[in-house]
Order: structure tokens, then C-alpha cells, then sequence
């Protein structure tokens, strides 16, 4: 019977392990992109903390399975474990493309990206801390400032394209790095479908 006994603090514990890891693999992405010392070992270790993520999903599923009584709803639980499990599948591609493409140098407006992801990822991490908490203010404030945080990654993505467009005489170096800020700017998407899984949840507990 103890099984069926809802374990709230293993989820809540588990959704901030991800959270935690997410924000290591945002580091290294934003090291990777400002110094560009050694891409290919920050990449590897970016894919290592991604393993990682996808073992702390599946331990989520699994806890899913066994608990009778959850403290959220379980599609909120599903939905959200997956959100999180996207970020850092995002935040790997986008390493994965800068080493696949043989990228030799790191433009400002990837530089800017990787910080906007890295404070998006803090948010997420801010909201996610607060789950299970009697306020639910601090969950709704983090929520609006990854709201904005994606709006302004889409806004230099845009940018960043149109130049491209403007001044890349290269066909196949448009075309790298258009899918580059592209698959960037999806990090901070999913750090905002996160939260709109998180501001749906507080209100269904409110």
C-alpha cells in the first residue's frame, strides 16, 4: 500500500533535478558560444547532461506509473516533464549544428541568443522551485519575464536572419546559420511552453 501513497516531493524534486540540469547545459551552450575555445568538448558534455535529462524524464514516467494519487494532474505532470526534456534536446541540436556544420567563428547575435536562453532557463528553474508552494505569485512573475525573454530571442533571431539575407554573399553559410539561430531561438519556445504548462496548473490549483 505504501506505493499508492503520493510521493509530492519526489516529483517536485525530480522537475527541479531537471530544471538544475537544464541550466548546466544553458552554461555550457552560452561558454561554448562566447569563447569558443573547444566546441567539440563543450558539445560532448552539453550531450552528456542531455542523457542525463532523458534518464530523469523517464524516472519521472516511471513514478508517474507507480503513484495512485499525484499531486497535479498527471497530464499536467506528462506534459511538463516533456516541455523540460525539450529544452535541453534544443539547447544539444543547437551545439550539435555548430560542430556539424564546421561553424569557425560565433557572431554577436549568437552570443546574444545563448545568454537569453541561459536567463530563460533560470526562470523556468525559478517557477518550477515554487510547484507544491502555498504563493503562487513568484510562479506567475517567472513566468512573464520567460515571456519576454522569448519574445526578445525571437526578435534578435529575426535580425539576425534578415542580415544574413542582407550581407551573406555565401548561399551555404546563409543556410547554416539560418537553421543555427533558428534552432536556438526553439530553446527559448520551449522554455515558454514550460511555462504555459506551469501558469495552467496554477490555476487549475488555485
Amino acid at each position: 500500500m505504501f506505493g499508492l501513497i503520493p510521493k509530492e516531493e519526489k516529483f517536485f524534486k525530480l522537475f527541479k533535478e531537471m530544471t538544475e540540469n537544464i541550466i548546466e547545459g544553458a552554461k555550457l551552450l552560452k561558454e561554448m558560444l562566447d569563447n569558443f575555445e573547444n566546441p567539440a568538448e563543450s558539445q560532448r558534455s552539453i550531450k552528456e547532461l542531455e542523457h542525463k535529462g532523458d534518464s530523469i524524464t523517464h524516472e519521472i514516467i516511471q513514478t508517474l506509473n507507480k503513484t495512485f494519487v499525484t499531486p497535479l494532474d498527471r497530464e499536467d505532470i506528462y506534459s511538463l516533464a516533456s516541455k523540460l526534456d525539450d529544452i535541453l534536446d534544443l539547447i544539444d541540436a543547437s551545439a550539435q549544428r555548430i560542430i556539424m556544420y564546421n561553424v569557425e567563428a560565433i557572431p554577436p547575435e549568437a552570443k546574444t541568443l545563448g545568454f537569453i536562453i541561459l536567463q530563460s532557463c533560470y526562470a523556468v528553474d525559478k517557477a518550477v522551485a515554487m510547484l507544491g508552494k502555498k504563493t503562487n505569485e513568484q510562479i506567475f512573475e517567472a513566468c512573464m519575464e520567460i515571456n519576454t525573454l522569448e519574445n526578445e530571442a525571437d526578435r534578435v533571431s529575426r535580425e539576425a536572419i534578415s542580415r544574413l539575407f542582407d550581407e551573406e554573399k555565401d548561399p551555404i553559410q546563409l543556410i547554416k546559420w539560418k537553421e543555427i539561430y533558428e534552432t536556438l531561438e526553439k530553446s527559448t519556445d520551449r522554455c515558454e511552453d514550460a511555462s504555459n504548462i506551469l501558469e495552467s496548473v496554477v490555476v487549475k490549483n488555485a
